[in-house]
């Protein structure tokens, strides 16, 4: 988009959940020339990664590395523990749910949506009801987003754990944490995930282009009993490794594992419990902001109550389609660019045009996040758009007090 403002000369913000600001230390360790992939540092270094991916996720368990995005991800994990003609159950908040379910369909499995809409989370209940209802425990598998992106909605993992162990159910949870890992608290082996699937262009702040599957010994038991999977896709040779190009299933990613090997290094650094902190704080400091615009104004929060929202994405609304007119105006006159409002376009006269969503994940901190409010009260100001007053000051509030 053309920039047409003074006020867009410099550095800009990109601001969408995902792909999500790159640190220095990640774009140096990957601008050098291709390395040796027979011997050497690339080589040495994959032990103490795979170790550190693992202690982001909370597991003691085993990872598979993929070259590819989420959505390889999640194909993947359905390869390795699912075959055709199986059910799985899809408790699904958003575009994102649905979207698992659909590969699941592409593969020959059978997913059984349960649709809670994209403004709340899961219904345990509901979930339970469909469990139960499950007498010959048909169903092999849960497929749960942590965070959906496009809604901004954050499920409860460990309730749902709960809620397959009070039925007795054998289904392995597998668990969405594409948004979430390395920003909302997640704890694999603690809420008793057998499957997590994740990406490395959201909390990881590494280029996107790489995903990861982690998994249990209940879905290795899963996966050795499978009658067969795609040697790309299996997860075994990949998780324990004869040679280095088994890590990948051919050639290695190498400049992604060294902007990997950083973001870790940044994330072994802060500590896990403060990165998770942090991510509240200035998730805090959005919802401040955008409470006082919608006094009397024409801005909204896609998920009403703070408990279930995200700490890495917060969906928003704007009436008349403002969404759409205020993003056009951030990133055409201060070079500040907003996230689409992405699969929000069902719900009647709410179109996707009126939603939008700010990305809050990875490399951010205060000040960044006070100069993203900061643009927006000025693009709503440039547009008329309605608001209440006092944002900025509230989002202050909610920082200093961190």
């Amino acid at each position: 988009m053309t920039k047409s403002s003074i006020a867009a000369t410099g550095r800009g913000y990109l601001a969408i959940p995902g792909p999500s600001v790159m640190p220095d230390a990640v774009l140096q360790a990957m601008h050098r020339p291709s390395p040796n992939i027979y011997a050497g540092e690339l080589i040495d270094m994959m032990p103490d990664l795979t170790r550190d991916l693992r202690r982001v996720a909370r597991t003691d368990h085993q990872v598979a590395i993929y070259i590819g995005n989420g959505h390889a991800a999640w194909e993947a994990a359905l390869s390795n523990t699912l075959a055709p003609g199986d059910k799985v159950l899809v408790p699904a908040t958003g575009h994102f749910g649905m979207g698992w379910a659909d590969m699941a369909a592409g593969l020959g499995v059978d997913p059984q949506v349960l649709d809670f809409g994209k403004q709340s989370p899961m219904d345990m209940q509901r979930v339970a009801d469909a469990l139960e209802a499950d007498k010959f425990h048909e169903i092999k598998a849960v497929l749960a987003v942590h965070v959906d992106t496009s809604s901004s909605v954050r499920n409860d993992i460990a309730a749902l754990r709960g809620v397959l162990d009070a039925a007795g159910h054998p289904a392995l949870l597998m668990a969405d944490c594409i948004a979430s890992l390395g920003c909302d608290a997640f704890e694999m082996d603690a809420w008793g995930v057998d499957v997590m699937v994740t990406a490395c262009q959201k909390g990881l702040m590494v280029p996107a282009g790489v995903s990861f599957v982690f998994f249990n010994d209940r879905a290795a038991a899963v996966r050795a009993k499978m009658p067969r999977v795609s040697r790309y896709w299996d997860w075994v040779p990949r998780a324990n490794p004869d040679g280095f190009w088994q890590y990948f299933g051919g050639t290695a990613p190498t400049h992604h594992l060294y902007g990997l090997r950083a973001a870790l290094d940044m994330l072994m650094a802060e500590g896990m419990d403060a990165v998770w902190a942090r991510h509240d704080l200035l998730a805090r400091a959005i919802w401040a902001a955008c409470d006082a615009w919608s006094k009397d104004g024409a801005l909204s929060l896609n998920v009403a109550d703070a408990g279930d929202r995200s700490r890495a994405v917060t969906s928003l609304y704007l009436e008349n389609g403002g969404g759409t007119a205020l993003r056009d105006w951030l990133e055409t006159h201060l070079d500040l660019t907003l996230g689409i409002g992405l699969g929000m376009g069902d719900d009647g006269a709410r179109t996707s045009d009126g939603y939008f969503r700010l990305g809050h994940m990875g490399h951010v901190n205060g000040h960044m996040i006070m100069g993203l409010l900061g643009g927006m009260e000025t693009g709503m100001r440039a547009l008329d758009i309605p608001h209440g007053p006092g944002a900025l000051e509230a989002a202050a509030d909610v920082i200093s007090k961190g």
